[in-house]
């Protein structure tokens, strides 16, 4: 890759880490808000799924356009891959959904953890891992349809550089207490 396709993935990366550190603080700005204010209309208050949604959809979009201005596609390279990449995308977005569930659940719940429920944390969690995993694993034979060999490769070092990025805003939750 050259210096200036490395130059754009960083940019990208550091535009995206940005956006998704506001939205997270929005986030837990409005819940704190939200727990001071008991007199205020529910509906005028922006609501904590609401920034989460938000996020969602932000990284979905700057995936897509980061995985874009790396790949180099041509027009029938292009035609091809998009519709096997958005059918990925849709399956491994359905994924990250209980993963956010499942931190979210850990965030309210961490500081009165019982032990049983902390073990059924990993457990739940390390399944949502592998499923990512599995789903990967699941999609090189149709990536590899439409693009070469060195094409599925550098599609998979991009989504899993992306994966980790998601991950680093992602588990911004306390560790659990003691």
């Amino acid at each position: 890759m050259n210096q200036k396709k490395c130059l754009v993935i960083t940019l990208m990366l550091v535009a995206f880490a940005a956006t998704s550190s506001a939205l997270a603080q929005n986030s837990s700005s409005a819940k704190k808000d939200a727990a001071k204010s008991s007199t205020a209309d529910d509906d005028s208050q922006p609501k904590p799924d609401d920034f989460i949604e938000l996020l969602r959809k932000d990284v979905r979009s700057q995936k897509k356009q980061i995985i874009a201005a790396n790949m180099d596609l041509s027009d029938a390279e292009a035609e091809k891959f998009w519709p096997v990449y958005d059918q990925y995308a849709a399956e491994l977005s359905s994924i990250y959904d209980t993963k956010i569930a499942l931190l979210s659940n850990y965030a309210d719940n961490y500081s009165s953890m019982t032990g049983e429920q902390a073990e059924n944390y990993i457990r739940k969690r390390a399944a949502v891992e592998q499923s990512i995993m599995q789903l990967r694993l699941k999609y090189v034979p149709a990536f590899r349809k439409v693009l070469s060999g060195r094409e599925t490769a550098l599609f998979y070092q991009l989504d899993w550089r992306l994966g980790l990025a998601i991950d680093v805003e992602l588990v911004q939750v306390p560790l659990i207490n003691q």
